[in-house]
């Protein structure tokens, strides 16, 4: 039996045990202090900076974020049954699918274990929230469904294949 959205899988497994594997780092080199304990990479630029968020993306929702542990759950058990149920058309689609479950599981295990999500990528250089790679493995899922949205379908039955093959 052939596993079906191969790409789908390793993505998803990749990104969350990079994920998880960094955020293990980070918990085991840094103190949670106040001010935040930092390193910098690049000095002014780029540091890690242990901080924990109990909210969403930019800390929205951090006095009542309980809700958000389910929503992770829900959101990861949707995506897996994406993953397995349906033939995800192409490698952008699978890739994209499977970067978003791995962000997404990899912030709900934070939350379901300790009730918030250890963050540590701090851009100082434009001010940016502090985030984590399930953050960046959510985005770099959105980017690749953006680029699928765009592609024409593998076929070529398309309007936009004609176009180019004339």
């Amino acid at each position: 039996m052939r596993l079906r959205n191969q790409l789908f899988w390793v993505a998803a497994i990749a990104g969350l045990v990079l994920d998880q594997l960094t955020k293990f780092w980070v918990v085991q080199t840094f103190e949670l202090t106040v001010p935040p304990e930092t390193l910098p990479l690049w000095p002014g630029v780029f540091h890690l900076t242990y901080v924990t968020n109990s909210g969403a993306a930019f800390s929205l929702f951090s006095d009542n974020g309980e809700w958000l542990r389910w929503l992770s759950l829900l959101a990861s058990l949707g995506l897996i049954a994406l993953g397995t149920l349906a033939a995800l058309p192409n490698r952008w689609e699978q890739a994209g699918y499977g970067f978003i479950l791995s962000g997404a599981a990899g912030n709900g295990i934070d939350r379901f274990l300790a009730g918030e999500v250890v963050d540590f990528l701090d851009f100082r250089l434009i001010q940016f929230p502090i985030f984590n790679v399930a953050d960046v493995c959510i985005n770099i899922g959105i980017v690749c469904l953006i680029i699928a949205a765009f592609r024409p379908p593998a076929n070529g039955n398309s309007k936009t294949a004609k176009k180019l093959q004339s």
